[in-house]
């Protein structure tokens, strides 16, 4: 028995490797991020009763996790896939939804510009209903309390939007013992104190002065002083995450057209 052999290797063991090592990280992080997500759950017992998602009434950060995880997940098979048997549908889905990615991408910034105070408002809305949802979900209450401490910051626009919480509101029928308080992301740390003290925000919206006890910065307003700050950081970072769609789409389109030649010549 004889067997042919090209002179030339099908196609461009370079691209078709480089393109499976590309992917193959992502791959492995999508699936990682998707079994954190659903680990999340199922320490919060949303996995034996998938009916409390519907009953959040903020945002569950574990949803964040899933897509991400998902999408991730998704593309890094096709292209792992895709390269590794040189099927061409999967590497036109990988390199398309990439490209529908960037462009998604591109199309938030500009509207992003374009419509600042909308988006300014958005994003107070968004935070105020994430503030009435605090204590419903333990996830949304340490984004919260890490969002607080790191920017020095309490509230949506100032510290009495905590009013709007069942727990925190100074209604007079309010029974809670954080009745007219802060959750303690809000309080101003002591270098002092070894311990966090969980109850530094008690009570402390009833007093007439609040100045070193509370951050009386709003949130929306510490984010619009970041990210003049921090402007080339967010460029860069927006660039290196440009630069690696482009070359997954430049692989996906290289090893497309190499398979394409040699199915035409053979």
């Amino acid at each position: 028995m004889y067997y042919y052999r090209y002179e030339n290797p099908e196609v461009s063991c370079c691209f078709k490797y480089l393109m499976f090592s590309y992917n193959i990280v992502f791959w492995l992080a999508g699936a990682a991020f998707i079994a954190i997500g659903f680990w999340a759950w199922s320490e919060k017992g949303i996995l034996l009763d998938l009916t409390q998602v519907t009953r959040l009434h903020g945002f569950d950060p574990v949803w964040l996790v899933l897509v991400v995880g998902g999408v991730t997940f998704t593309l890094g098979f096709a292209g792992c896939v895709g390269a590794l048997r040189e099927n061409i549908c999967l590497l036109k889905f990988f390199s398309g939804v990439i490209g529908l990615i960037f462009f998604l991408e591109l199309t938030a910034a500009v509207l992003a510009v374009v419509f600042q105070s909308q988006l300014r408002e958005w994003i107070n809305d968004f935070f105020l209903q994430n503030i009435r949802a605090y204590r419903d979900d333990i996830d949304l209450q340490n984004l919260i309390d890490s969002l607080q401490k790191m920017n020095q910051c309490c509230g949506a626009q100032e510290p009495d939007d905590w009013n709007q919480n069942l727990y925190f509101n100074c209604n007079v029928t309010n029974r809670s013992r954080e009745k007219c308080g802060v959750p303690f992301s809000c309080c101003i740390p002591d270098p002092t104190d070894l311990v966090i003290n969980t109850q530094c925000g008690y009570d402390v919206r009833s007093k007439k002065d609040w100045t070193g006890l509370i951050f009386t910065k709003g949130c929306i307003a510490a984010l619009e002083e970041w990210l003049p700050r921090n402007l080339y950081i967010v460029a860069f970072v927006f660039v290196v995450i440009s630069l690696l769609q482009m070359v997954g789409i430049y692989l996906a389109k290289t090893l497309i057209s190499d398979i394409q030649k040699v199915k035409f010549r053979y």
